[in-house]
């Protein structure tokens, strides 16, 4: 690792660095948190659906705000597009899976393909036109890190500590529902809104991730970080801060080398990242990890009963 390396990991490549690389470790310490529970939950695939239903929301914020103001790339305007997109997608499949005998995955499936091909199709439109600013539509594909300005990654970081405070604060009630939702709905729990808060914190997480991770891997940055963490440990609480804490690290690693190496697509260095770290927790987790396989084998197998 060279000097310049060094100095992007150590926050001392100068002001603008230094934000970005905090901007994407905080967006990774709110995927890694509300990653883990949305893989309690068994709900990983809607967030596949999530991030590719965001690109035509994107494509139309950015004509509506280049006809607005004659600037399209506006990062407000197209995070409150890519949100709003995002959550039709998922009431969409919500849709199909309560009205129709398509299974979730199947809705998810049709969901996926519709929205994110619409979005293709707008976002050649938008290559075509004659103005400015266009160019920089593809980074919202596989992230850019490195072109992120200070206001853009103040924006994804204050998003980002708002979903963290927002999964802690509810972290019993998020763990609940993960763990028993019946139980829950029989003690009074507005289970149905709690499911909806968790998607809707997915929501953000996905959106503000657009332009550091990308649509297409921003669902990686929501996975690998909590069952990197599941081998760890048994308990949710430590489950929870591990996810964030890998999430964090792998964007942390991920932004520095966009920034290092600015060809490089931020969106799968970030990825190759978290890819490390869940191998390494493969291999070392105690909790579910080799180590323990390992101990299952070595005890003997107890005696059959004889009856």
């Amino acid at each position: 690792m060279d000097l310049g390396w060094l100095d992007v990991l150590l926050l001392r490549a100068g002001y603008n660095s230094a934000v970005v690389v905090l901007g994407a470790a905080l967006l990774g310490g709110a995927a890694g948190t509300i990653g883990a529970f949305v893989l309690l939950r068994k709900r990983i695939l809607i967030s596949d659906a999530i991030s590719h239903a965001t690109l035509p929301g994107v494509a139309l914020a950015f004509l509506l705000c280049l006809a607005w103001t004659g600037e399209g790339r506006r990062l407000e305007w197209l995070l409150v597009g890519a949100g709003v997109s995002g959550a039709l997608g998922v009431l969409l499949v919500q849709g199909i899976k309560d009205h129709t005998r398509l299974p979730e995955d199947s809705a998810i499936a049709t969901v996926l393909s519709l929205f994110f091909g619409l979005g293709v199709v707008l976002l050649s439109y938008i290559q075509a036109l004659p103005v400015g600013g266009q160019a920089g539509m593809g980074s919202f594909l596989l992230g850019a890190a490195a072109t992120l300005n200070r206001d853009e990654a103040e924006l994804i970081g204050f998003a980002a500590l708002a979903v963290v405070g927002l999964a802690l604060l509810l972290a019993k009630e998020f763990g609940l529902l993960c763990f028993d939702a019946g139980y829950a709905a029989s003690r009074g729990w507005p289970v149905k809104r709690l499911d909806l808060l968790l998607l809707a914190l997915l929501l953000t997480v996905v959106c503000i991730g657009l332009k550091t991770v990308g649509l297409i891997l921003v669902v990686a940055l929501v996975t690998m970080p909590p069952v990197a963490a599941r081998f760890w440990t048994h308990r949710l609480g430590w489950m929870v801060a591990l996810s964030g804490a890998i999430g964090a690290l792998a964007a942390w690693v991920g932004a520095a080398a966009s920034s290092v190496l600015p060809r490089l697509p931020t969106g799968g260095v970030i990825v190759l990242a978290a890819a490390s770290l869940l191998i390494v927790s493969l291999i070392l987790g105690p909790a579910r990890g080799l180590p323990a396989r390992l101990r299952r084998r070595a005890l003997p197998c107890p005696a059959p009963k004889i009856s």
